[in-house]
């Protein structure tokens, strides 16, 4: 007979199984429950949300912001102009080493997860669980393009509610390539850069394929916290996260370990780089931003635009550097001011020591800040700030004289270079790749250079001081300066269509000009107080002398002249009306000098001066485009209708016309310049300038070794102002040197000293490898020979005769025995000159 007890036992098992099973089925049904309540939710959610997300139209075509982009007229960059850094690159631009090494420090399961990656959300828990604070973040690479391209970066629920629908809808929508290529263009780097590509060039000064292992590893480690591990502000705490970035890239096996050691050994070389350019003209591309804002409103200049200049690059080039030498060259005539600096050089002297120590200090132009870290007897050591240690010899410091307090004399030359510097001074120099230096110093005089083609106007190359980010004041298009004996040749034109020839004789000697009182009495003189007697005006404009000038603009009425020089695009309201506009006290731009000039160049048209070829959209459509007037001569030149094989097409017709004509035409009026100036008035002034190049104040330029070169120096009273304006048929260049703060250049100064070397070096380079080109001489001209002294006719017996060249309606009316010299009765006048 069996116990109870066993008989219990049996059904109590039972019982606590059954407990068990309801027990799990219980955990299983709220399991459940709660994870339809959860769906429900998320699905509320979604519906909630859904109006706030982006559509997959939006998300295809997503604008972020994209810095202006100026380029020349050979597709060379200028400048990038906008708040944000960005240079967007494809996913096939952007290097693999790149890829790997963002892939290997966010998101090394990328291409195997679908937006959401579980089993990182799982090692992230662990990880931080184990280490007892958050170390590890589970965010996905689609993730942070969600947040960083759609999103804002604030860390609600709702927020990230948004991230995941937008990751799941991204996942769906874009192929892997396209999400990481994307996620590589936007992701915030540090020091306004986003994208890989601006980042390189912020930190490394490269482009990306440029980038070392340890460089593209620096990067990769960025995006955890970018001001944190910021390579320049924190470079110890940047160096720890690029090596835990080289050990993921090693673990993940994008490299191996060798290669990741070697590059956790390379020292932290980051430090802030400007934007790479292929072409220096910060000046242009102020300009451009200028334009590009008027015409299309602010937001334009993060909008992707781009704006195609005429500029050369290589014209460019050479007109930096003309600048900066010239302006240097008659900087160290007037002496040595002096270091801007002294610190105490420790004897180990290492580079990042130095380096530190000149930090403030920034270069201007092509010249560097150093450290004297060493003197001998005539040579000096430096250390050249982001360059290293270089040497100056003799001959790159022994110009360097004492300037004197006061304005006075400079001092002795030195015979010792302890006489110039000492250890521990900071200089200026301009320095070589080859550790070789010049003594240098930040210019206090100023310079502009513009050069355009006089066919349309189009500039080429614009300098508007010597060094934009230090000054960036564009001395070619707001400083209005007098142009001084540069005006001359606008009144001499004047003169030649009022009936004057370059053989008409005016007297060059004292003059004294009453006003309507003693005190306006005016006493002009030439520049070197020299006089030549009876002159004929082509050696007056030769020898560039003022009285003649001034008796010319007596003879043919400042009302005429004030008329007529507006033809050259002089404002009338700016020009003085009294006889002082004879020596160029008209206030003008070195551009509208230049464009004045451009009128010779070209035969007599009146181009408008342009620097914005076209400007496309974010997509490359052109959006703007120029349309210059064009100074063409071909269309002019009448047609015999005979000679014309006539079809019944306006267009075959055309084309024969222009064959012809020798060249384009005929264009539609509103594509043609206006003719200002006839082409014998052009001819002859273009051959008087000549001779100002062959034998008067221009003629350091025949160095060029050019017969079609043409052009007149320009210096005002004291030599505040010194120009040198002169053109070829191709090419129109005027050069202005001066202070912003009017004072005289110094004893000796003027444009020829001043102005033109920096013209001539510039043109030197603009027309290498340009053919010589004389314009022909138009109809409507006779040469005749006439004396050398008077003016008159001569005949081919008299051995002070030389060929002349006259419009056929202004013929000289004397002969040697009845010449006579065309000047009014005395000196003096009683006309007001103010």
């Amino acid at each position: 007979m069996h116990s109870a007890r066993w008989e219990r036992k049996p059904r109590e098992l039972f019982s606590v199984k059954w407990n068990y099973f309801r027990i799990a089925g219980a955990v299983a049904a709220c399991v459940t429950l709660i994870t339809l309540l959860a769906a429900y939710a998320f699905i509320c959610s979604f519906v909630y949300l859904s109006p706030t997300l982006p559509t997959p139209q939006a998300m295809r075509s997503v604008e972020f912001q994209v810095p202006l982009r100026v380029y020349s007229r050979n597709g060379g960059l200028i400048a990038q102009i906008g708040e944000q850094r960005r240079i967007p690159a494809t996913y096939e631009q952007i290097p693999d080493l790149v890829k790997h090494a963002f892939l290997a420090a966010e998101d090394d399961r990328f291409f195997e997860h679908h937006g959401i990656d579980y089993i990182g959300v799982v090692r992230a828990v662990l990880v931080d669980a184990i280490s007892g604070h958050k170390t590890q973040g589970a965010s996905t690479i689609t993730m942070q393009t969600a947040r960083n391209v759609f999103l804002t970066l604030d860390k609600s629920v709702r927020r990230k509610l948004q991230e995941t629908f937008v990751t799941y809808e991204m996942e769906h929508e874009f192929k892997k390539e396209e999400i990481l290529g994307l996620y590589l263009n936007v992701i915030f780097l540090g020091q306004r850069a986003y994208g890989v590509t601006a980042a390189a060039e912020t930190y490394f000064g490269k482009s990306l394929d440029e980038l070392t292992v340890a460089e593209a590893a620096t990067l990769a480690g960025l995006p955890k916290a970018p001001s944190t591990y910021n390579p320049i502000v924190n470079p110890q705490l940047a160096t720890a996260r690029r090596s835990y970035v080289l050990r993921r890239m090693a673990d993940v096996g994008f490299i191996d370990a060798t290669t990741a050691e070697a590059a956790n050994k390379e020292p932290m070389n980051a430090r802030a780089h400007g934007p790479l350019y292929d072409v220096e003209a910060p000046y242009i591309a102020e300009m451009a931003r200028l334009q590009v804002r008027q015409q299309f409103g602010v937001a334009a200049e993060s909008a992707g635009y781009k704006v195609y200049t005429t500029v050369d690059g290589r014209l460019q080039a050479a007109a930096n550097r003309a600048v900066r030498i010239g302006l240097i060259e008659y900087d160290r005539r007037h002496g040595y001011r002096g270091p801007v600096g002294h610190v105490n050089v420790a004897p180990e002297g290492r580079p990042e020591q130095l380096d530190s120590q000149v930090e403030e200090y920034g270069s201007v132009g092509i010249l560097s800040p150093a450290i004297v870290v060493s003197v001998a007897e005539k040579a000096v050591r430096v250390y050249v700030k982001g360059r290293g240690f270089a040497q100056i010899d003799w001959d790159g410091m022994s110009w360097a004289r004492k300037v004197a307090t006061g304005g006075g004399p400079m001092g002795a030359p030195p015979k010792t270079a302890s006489e110039i510097v000492t250890k521990g001074d900071v200089i200026y120099v301009v320095a070589n790749s080859n550790g070789v230096a010049q003594l240098g110093q930040i210019p206090e005089a100023q310079s502009a250079l513009v050069s355009l083609d006089p066919e349309d106007g189009a500039i080429s190359a614009l300098v508007g001081g010597f060094d934009y980010f230090s000054n960036k004041y564009n001395r070619v298009i707001q400083a209005r300066r007098l142009p001084g004996s540069g005006f001359k040749p606008f009144l001499y034109s004047g003169a030649l269509e009022d009936g004057f020839t370059p053989a008409s004789v005016l007297l060059d000697a004292p003059v004294v000009l009453e006003g309507d009182g003693i005190e306006a009495s005016w006493r002009p003189e030439n520049s070197h107080g020299e006089f030549s007697g009876p002159m004929r005006l082509r050696e007056a404009l030769v020898k560039s002398r003022n009285l003649v000038s001034i008796r010319l603009l007596r003879e043919i009425g400042i009302p005429y002249t004030t008329d007529y020089v507006t033809r050259f695009g002089f404002d009338k309201r700016t020009l003085p009306q009294n006889l002082t506009l004879a020596l160029g006290t008209v206030q003008a731009t070195p551009l509208e000098v230049a464009t004045g000039y451009a009128v010779f160049a070209n035969d007599g048209f009146k181009v408008t001066p342009y620097f914005v070829d076209r400007i496309e959209n974010a997509a490359g459509q052109v959006v703007w485009q120029s349309k210059p007037r064009v100074a063409c001569e071909e269309c002019e030149r009448p047609v015999d209708l005979g000679d014309l094989m006539l079809t019944g097409k306006p267009e075959d017709n055309l084309q024969a016309a222009d064959s012809l004509r020798g060249g384009r035409g005929p264009l539609p009026a509103d594509q043609l310049a206006e003719r200002v100036i006839s082409p014998q008035n052009a001819y002859i002034m273009t051959d008087m300038m000549a001779d100002v190049i062959k034998r008067g104040t221009g003629v350091r330029a025949r160095s060029l070794g050019r017969s079609d070169i043409a052009g007149k120096t320009g210096t005002t009273n004291e030599a505040k102002d010194t120009w040198f304006n002169g053109f070829t048929p191709n090419l129109v260049a005027t050069v202005w040197v001066g202070y912003d703060q009017e004072r005289p250049l110094g004893e000796r100064e003027e444009g020829a000293r001043t102005a033109l070397p920096i013209w001539i070096q510039f043109m030197r380079e603009a027309l290498k490898g340009v053919p010589d080109k004389r314009r022909p001489m138009p109809d409507g001209l006779v040469q005749l020979r006439v004396s050398s002294r008077t003016g008159a006719l001569v005949g081919p017996e008299n051995p002070d005769g030389y060929m002349e060249t006259f419009m056929a309606d202004h013929l000289p009316t004397g002969t040697e025995e009845g010449a006579v010299v065309q000047e009014k009765e005395g000196t003096q006048s009683s006309e007001p000159i103010f």
